[in-house]
Parts: C-alpha cells; structure tokens; sequence
C-alpha cells in the first residue's frame, strides 16, 4: 500500500476524530494530514491541533464551492476522506471527485433509522422507540444519496426494554471507538 493521506470531516465533539488520529499516528502507511469542520466553536479543532493537525474549517458555501474545496484538498494531497459525525451532506462534486474513496460512519444498522435529519441522538430515539432488541454501526460508501451508499461494515449490540436513548447512544459509541479505525484500515489497504 502507499502512504495515504486522509482528511477527516467532523462536526462534533470529535472522539471519533481524535480515535482515529491515534490510531494512525504511528503509522507508516497512513497520515492524516487534514481536520475538516463546518462548526467555528467545535471541540474537534482543539482535539486535532493538539495532535498536532491541521484544521480547516469550512462554511456551508465554502463546503459547496468547488472552487475553495478541490484547491484545499489537493494542497494536502489528500486521498480519502472520513466522515466522523459531520452533518453536512457532501455536495457531489466531492462525491465524484472521490468516488470510492470517502466513507462515513452511522449510528444505526442501515437501512434503518437513516437519511437527511437522521444523525445523533435522533437515531438513538428512533431506535428506542421502535423498541428494538439490538443496534450498532454502519460504515458505508458515501454516495449523492444520504446514508444510501454501499454498507461495509456493520457491527451489533444487545439492547434490554430499560435502555434509555442515553444508554443506546453510549453502547452505540463504544462500538464506533473499537471499529471504525480498523474498517478505515481495512478499506484502505483494499483501495490502495
């Protein structure tokens, strides 16, 4: 495999950025080479920058001006982008300028509980109310349709009736910190 730089896109609080990070930093295959958020006061910048980082960050319009996005991934020479809880749908200049190449991570087992308002504890909601006896995470192909590309991975966890959307939310996470980097891995190695 060469060396692959990756950007990771995020909007949150960043723990599955930060994973992630970790887990390539001493890698000699893999570098992430650039943090991407939409949101100015994310934790996810200063989780990234103290990894030492970089950090863009990006309005709406810049996301989908292909004239800002393509200049700043290729300065980076990026290969592959990771969604790690970024909201923002990918516009499909990015899509297709990176076919096969970006993958994002749900917190349901897609099908279900997905597309456009579904992400965070609306899933875990969605979940709980349905009164399912399991959940877990999807990684999967990001395509012009949301949450519609091609399924990956998919790992699952028990629920009993008590579980709270809390409670949900934090056995989903558990699985996502475990798994995600070693799918990316995977993923990477089989593309490059």
């Amino acid at each position: 495999m060469k060396k692959v730089n990756i950007a990771i896109f995020a909007s949150g609080e960043g723990t599955n950025c930060e994973n992630i990070i970790r887990f390539f930093n001493d890698s000699t295959e893999v570098s992430t080479a650039l943090v991407v958020t939409n949101k100015a006061e994310s934790p996810v910048i200063e989780k990234a920058k103290k990894l030492g980082v970089p950090v863009q960050i990006v309005s709406k319009a810049e996301l989908n001006d292909e004239t800002v996005m393509m200049p700043l991934l290729q300065h980076y020479s990026l290969d592959f982008i990771v969604l790690a809880g970024f909201l923002p749908i990918i516009p499909n200049f990015l899509v297709e300028a990176y076919l096969r190449r970006i993958v994002n991570i749900h917190p349901s087992l897609l099908p279900k509980y997905g597309g456009k308002g579904m992400w965070g504890h609306h899933v875990h909601e969605a979940v709980k109310a349905a009164g399912e006896t399991e959940t877990g995470m999807t990684v999967h192909w990001v395509t012009p349709v949301c949450d519609g590309g091609g399924i990956i991975a998919q790992y699952r966890v028990a629920l009993s009736p008590e579980d709270s959307a809390e409670v949900i939310a934090e056995k989903e996470h558990v699985l996502e910190m475990k798994y995600y980097p070693q799918v990316i891995l995977r993923v990477l190695k089989e593309t490059f």
